[in-house]
């Protein structure tokens, strides 16, 4: 159950939030804001895998 929640929060991360490493985002330069989307975006994809 809590695997399909997060392959579907997955699927919605890809529709609305942005993929900084296709615009080739510096981490080093990255905002707060940013960080916490790629978080939150590693977050959800580790959990929608395992």
């Amino acid at each position: 159950m809590q695997k399909q929640v997060f392959k579907v929060l997955a699927k919605i991360n890809k529709a609305v939030l942005p993929s900084y490493t296709k615009k080739g985002l510096d981490l080093a330069n990255a905002s707060k804001i940013q960080l916490a989307i790629i978080g939150w975006r590693w977050y959800v994809t580790k959990n929608a895998l395992d």
